[in-house]
């Protein structure tokens, strides 16, 4: 027992070391976790991780999906959400289907239902991974937006295809009808029972007194219970992580009532996704020596295996290219008959989201879903083959891909500034006057009477008048505290009411300024 704890607090610290190293290298680092878990499999005598395949998905994908969904614009997903449906819907589903087929044809006893089972596998992208990459190089927002919309919507399609076909497999036929029927059904109920359950969360929050520490145990456990009651009733956990985590974000002012549990919990939060994160990429590494056994097992050679994982990547890639510029293409089709939020797409566009295919966490908690055995006691048909394929192709599109990606998007040259928002330093100073505006407001409509015999309020309005830096600091009596909070709530308030109403102005600079306003009101509960 002392022995397995010790080694699973060595590869805690060999994630610290690895993330930090590729920070230095300033690379992605879940190439180097990667290659860390390989380099580590290969040490004699080092334990064999095993997790049993039906806790792979409850125990790592609710917590990653739901941190998307809450750091995610629902405006900025809203306004491109034409490019990102065919992204995270149709090109995943043409994906599937190329893969299974290619797989029925050139991969001995490789059945469709089979191929399907391997193309809902690897059709998504990991963000993770694109993530992770993109924080040393600039892209524009919409681009990044199409990003994480995919890969919050993707995982959904690819994992509603691998279930179907899991169930092809194990009963040998395939029925269109009911899969139809099947399919709304986890959709649909997936998204209903994400918002009831989000929704019961934030009552529960409203209704009875929390602290600090019940908020953030709250927001840990909300995705859990989101994706454990769809699965219960056969609908679709992913939909329901993505649908709850994206209403409580829009509400996260109630969800995390004071400044101290959004600071808090967003620092939980990061830690959190980062473990668990490092854990799976480095499991993909662990996992090879098992699994090349289990291809012995099978009688199948390791150059062979090989080949079948090179040539399903490469069929990825292609597939991946098509769509993106096929995507485009229909964008400047379309925009002669409807409104589109790009009408004038870039032309390199097409080549970065390409590029941008790397596969990861998804695709590795799929595979090693797939049990041993079928219901009937009979071994799952090429399960360690499907895990050497999706080995294959996590590996080589997170160092291929992941490696030359910053170099592809420098060639491109792509500006970020784009016409759809207001360059950064412009909407920050759109931000800082309503704010100002707003404060000068509320403090005159509400203690006029008190300017001048109150010294603080004549700090304030001082304060705000001169346009100081908002992080100035200046003394104020506890009568003047609360004043000045009810103040920042009222520039809260417009905040979010302007990121609402003002489509020029980017979430993420709104989010910053609301940050600020906790970090200053923290700062002064604590003086």
């Amino acid at each position: 027992m002392i022995e397995s704890f010790v080694f699973y607090l060595g590869l805690v610290m060999v994630i610290i070391f690895a993330i930090m190293l590729a920070k230095k290298m300033k690379i992605a680092y879940p190439i180097l976790l990667v290659v860390a878990g390989l380099l580590i499999s290969l040490i004699p005598g080092i334990p064999t991780i095993k997790i049993e395949p039906e806790l792979i998905f409850i125990i790592f994908l609710p917590p990653l999906l739901y941190e998307g969904a809450f750091q995610v614009s629902w405006k900025e997903l809203w306004k491109l959400r034409r490019i990102i449906a065919s992204f995270a819907f149709i090109i995943v589903l043409l994906t599937a289907i190329i893969v299974a087929f290619v797989a029925n044809t050139y991969i001995p006893g490789f059945s469709l239902a089979l191929g399907f089972v391997l193309g809902g596998i690897v059709s998504p992208p990991d963000a993770v991974s694109a993530g992770a990459i993109l924080k040393y190089v600039k892209i524009p927002k919409n681009y990044s937006t199409v990003l994480e919309g995919e890969s919050l919507f993707n995982d959904a399609s690819s994992l509603i295809i691998f279930r179907f076909a899991m169930v092809a497999v194990a009963t040998g036929q395939f029925i269109w009808q009911d899969a139809a029927m099947s399919f709304g059904w986890m959709v649909i109920g997936g998204v209903g029972i994400g918002l009831a359950v989000a929704f019961i969360f934030l009552k529960v929050h409203k209704i009875f007194p929390t602290d600090v520490n019940m908020d953030i145990i709250l927001s840990l456990a909300a995705p859990y219970v989101m994706y454990i009651a769809a699965e219960e009733v056969h609908s679709s956990g992913v939909m329901s992580v993505v649908s709850g985590g994206l209403f409580l974000s829009l509400r996260r002012h109630e969800w995390l009532k004071t400044p101290e549990s959004r600071l808090k919990g967003f620092n939980v939060w990061e830690s959190f996704t980062f473990l668990i994160n490092g854990i799976v990429f480095l499991i993909i590494g662990l996992d090879l020596p098992e699994i090349t056994t289990g291809l012995k097992n099978e009688g199948i050679e390791i150059s062979d295996a090989i080949g079948y994982g090179l040539l399903i990547t490469v069929i990825l890639i292609i597939v991946r290219f098509i769509a993106s510029y096929g995507a485009v293409i229909t964008t400047l089709i379309m925009r002669n008959f409807i409104q589109v939020a790009d009408p004038n797409p870039d032309r390199k566009a097409p080549l970065l989201f390409g590029w941008t295919g790397m596969r990861g966490v998804v695709s590795l908690a799929a595979a090693l879903s797939i049990p041993v055995t079928l219901e009937n006691g009979q071994p799952f048909p090429h399960r360690d083959l499907i895990l050497f394929i999706t080995f294959i192709v996590i590996l080589v599109t997170l160092i291929l891909q992941g490696l030359t990606l910053p170099a592809l998007i420098k060639w491109l040259n792509i500006p970020v500034e784009t016409p759809y928002h207001l360059p950064e330093k412009e909407a920050s100073l759109v931000l800082q006057k309503g704010m100002k505006d707003v404060a000068l407001s509320y403090l005159s409509e509400n203690f006029k009477t008190d300017q001048d015999k109150n010294l603080y309020i004549k700090n304030m309005i001082t304060r705000w008048e001169k346009e100081e830096d908002e992080d100035s600091i200046f003394t104020l009596s506890e009568e003047g505290k609360a004043i000045y909070f009810a103040t920042m709530e009222k520039q809260r308030e417009w905040l979010r009411k302007e990121n609402r109403d003002n489509p020029l102005i980017d979430e993420e600079v709104t989010r910053l300024y609301l940050l600020k306003l906790d970090l200053e009101e923290e700062r002064l509960r604590i003086e």
